[in-house]
């Protein structure tokens, strides 16, 4: 069974950086596109960034490009979202997600996409992240 684990949020001051962690069990990424998730109070649940477990391709919402980097880890099993220069407006509850590549999509643009967000089978259950000083 499909599992994925988050880790790393926390309160940070404005300006600040956090790094997300996402460990996955019951699957090898490499056959998987990974994407980060997140959702505000009262918000819809919105993409930020996807990466390909194959070929490492990645995409990430024009709100955080230039701030935000996806990576896999050196186990296979793991990926991480580097937050810097963190914003009010980046506060929320931070989801990773993923499914086969290319079964259930075909690339990181396609799982990366609003109207993906409640189709990707496999998500984990959140790490908050609160910026504020």
């Amino acid at each position: 069974q499909v599992q994925l684990v988050e880790s790393g949020g926390g309160l940070v001051q404005p300006g600040g950086s956090l790094r997300l962690s996402c460990v996955g069990s019951g699957l090898n990424l490499k056959y998987y596109i990974i994407g980060w998730f997140r959702q505000a109070p009262g918000r819809e649940r919105e993409w930020v960034s996807c990466i390909s477990g194959s070929d490492g391709s990645a995409v990430y919402t024009d709100a955080v490009k230039g701030r935000f980097t996806i990576s896999r880890g050196g186990a296979w099993n793991t990926v991480y979202l580097q937050l810097n220069s963190l914003k009010p407006e980046d506060t929320a509850t931070y989801y990773c997600a993923t499914d086969r590549l290319p079964e259930r999509f075909a690339s990181v643009q396609a799982m990366c996409a609003d109207s993906a967000v409640y189709n990707i089978n496999y998500w984990g259950k959140g790490t908050l992240v609160t910026v504020s000083s």
